[in-house]
């Protein structure tokens, strides 16, 4: 079998790198560069913490599991891979409440969530007046540029060709394959719509829309930093943030250390399009909101400031499997802000599909697929 997967951001490279080891034939297509796009404006979050429980979480534990197994393959210290665990810090009297509800649900579900009565045994810098929070041990973290390069160098090691560059432009006339600007073809037996934000675009140029939207987010980098955070660190109002449909400005702290020493902070989100604008007083809150959980970081630099776009849909699932308008096109996008941490599941959940090798998986996630997604419109 031969597929073509289009986008070489950390999705396609994972995608590429399981679907080659599985003896399946791959072609990436990029019309920029690896990791170019939504991949290289990230933190890496590899969260189990903020999902709650359903398709989302059970997608989350494969893929932590899945990313253990690649560090292990690959060498964890190529794509600083980090065991550090999360802390959920609630600054009110109902965001405990709220915390503790759901974390018991997330238990039920099988994750490993403790109560901290003091969390200054974790974080001794965290702000005086901050007494408890959830500790998520499995919670971990990787750099989304150098994991999307690595997947993708074992994908060509394994025998994918990548070409990079050249948009796609359209389909072919008759079967699976697409054009590209260059006036390439490219035939396979399936295509993969791995474009991140952009795989709305794509599945329109192919004849198959999907309702993936732009979530425009900024991120703080600060200077080097002695070492004060240990884990990632977030405030208890980032997980109704993420679930938010809302369309203006949301902003919810997340504070964590890079091996490297600079500390990143995030994180926002709003829906504006494909508008790139710096917004200077997005940068004051998320920087006052990280003052607030850890006073240390008052005076400290910030050595820049990145946004981007995290792939939206609608019911804030990612679009998982094949289309049932052009059954050769699968769909591996929408991801919003757990795309890193959900691309070893979703490459599994894809190489299934590809190889018909596990059923199983095929079942357990068939929630996913477009057809929740189709309407009228978008068919």
């Amino acid at each position: 079998m031969k597929v073509l997967v289009i986008g070489a951001g950390i999705i396609g490279s994972a995608i590429a790198r399981w679907a080659a080891r599985a003896g399946v034939e791959v072609v990436v297509l990029d019309g920029a560069g690896a990791a170019s796009g939504t991949t290289s404006r990230g933190e890496g979050n590899i969260l189990l913490s903020d999902k709650a429980p359903g398709l989302e979480l059970d997608l989350a534990r494969l893929s932590r599991t899945l990313w253990d197994d690649l560090g292990e393959d690959l060498g964890r210290e190529r794509f600083e891979l980090q065991d550090k665990g999360g802390l959920v810090v609630p600054t009110s009297p109902e965001a405990t409440a709220a915390l503790d509800a759901f974390a018991t649900s997330q238990r039920v579900a099988g994750v490993q969530a403790r109560s901290v009565e003091d969390v200054h045994d974790l974080e001794p810098y965290l702000a005086p007046d901050l007494a408890s929070g959830m500790h998520y041990p499995e919670d971990a973290q990787v750099q989304p540029v150098l994991a999307a390069h690595a997947l993708l160098a074992d994908a060509r090691a394994a025998g994918a060709r990548v070409f990079l560059g050249d948009p796609v432009i359209g389909g072919t006339l008759s079967g699976p394959g697409v054009r590209t600007a260059s006036g390439a073809v490219h035939r396979a037996d399936a295509v993969v719509n791995a474009a991140g934000t952009w795989g709305g675009a794509v599945g329109r140029l192919l004849g198959a829309p999907v309702p993936v939207l732009p979530r425009r987010g900024f991120i703080l980098v600060t200077e080097p930093c002695p070492p004060m955070i240990r884990h990632k660190v977030y405030s208890a109002d980032y997980v109704a943030n993420v679930a938010s449909s809302d369309a203006g400005l949301e902003t919810s702290c997340v504070v964590e250390s890079t091996p490297g020493g600079t500390i990143l902070i995030g994180a926002s989100r709003e829906r504006v399009g494909f508008e790139l604008a710096l917004r200077v007083e997005v940068v004051e809150r998320l920087a006052a909101q990280a003052v607030r959980l850890y006073p240390v970081l008052a005076g400290r630099q910030l050595l820049r400031v990145y946004r981007g776009f995290r792939p939206y849909c609608p019911d804030h699932l990612p679009v998982i499997g094949p289309d049932p308008r052009l059954p050769w096109l699968l769909h591996a996008c929408g991801h919003e802000g757990a795309g890193i941490g959900l691309a070893t599941g979703t490459a599994a959940l894809v190489t299934a599909y590809l190889t018909g090798d596990d059923p199983g998986l095929v079942d357990a996630f068939a929630g996913l697929k477009p057809n929740r997604l189709l309407t009228e419109e978008a068919s």
